[in-house]
């Protein structure tokens, strides 16, 4: 019986309904922070027009860099970073344009009328567009900072990873509490950011004999 229970948990874990399960009932049998001010005022919106506002400050300091000419060093690093930022959260927004996965509160699981498909699973009803996780993405993709420091300031590679993790963090569980997505969302979402800052480390900061570090 014992390992039958384990049997029985493990794909429950790995489908990440468990974690879901337990926000759904903490609110009361639903989603209370769905509109809720901090959530959704501050984590959500709020913080979309921050991430917004950080990288058209990067692509202005990258603008700078071809006026001043002691700034010239910065000028490939800056742009790899806004680069990644854009086309990070882009292609994850258009996955879910393209996507037919629900949000958790759309589901009859937890009180709507969707009905949950796997990737690989025959569709029926409306889609949802809720896969991968957009807005994790706009923390996510400030794992780019890590090699963004190895060109400029190698000591702080690491902390720029901390920050890239940790608003992909603050946004992911932000949305998973609002009933947003599941954290298979989030993790899929960090996959794709990582994937292409790493790509374009090699394409673009490479090739100029800019090593990385570990």
């Amino acid at each position: 019986m014992f390992l039958l229970g384990r049997v029985h948990v493990v794909p429950n874990l790995l489908t990440h309904w468990w974690l879901a399960d337990q926000l759904y009932a903490w609110q009361g049998g639903r989603w209370s922070a769905q509109s809720h001010w901090l959530t959704e005022g501050i984590l959500h919106n709020g913080a979309r027009w921050m991430v917004g506002v950080a990288w058209l400050s990067i692509v202005t300091a990258w603008v700078a860099t071809m006026l001043r000419s002691g700034w010239c060093a910065l000028r490939k690093p800056l742009g790899y970073l806004a680069l990644v930022i854009v086309l990070s959260t882009g292609l994850v927004s258009a996955l879910k344009s393209f996507s037919d996965m629900h949000c958790p509160w759309d589901l009859g699981r937890y009180g709507g009328i969707g009905v949950h498909h796997g990737i690989l699973q025959a569709r029926s009803g409306a889609p949802g567009h809720c896969f991968p996780a957009g807005h994790a993405s706009g923390g996510y993709a400030w794992m780019a900072l890590y090699f963004f420091f190895i060109a400029v300031k190698p000591e702080w590679r690491r902390r720029g990873l901390g920050i890239g993790i940790g608003l992909g963090l603050l946004f992911g569980i932000d949305q998973q509490v609002r009933g947003a997505h599941l954290l298979s969302h989030d993790l899929v979402t960090a996959m794709i950011c990582w994937s292409i800052a790493l790509g374009l480390d090699w394409l673009i900061m490479r090739p100029s004999g800019t090593e990385g570090a570990t």
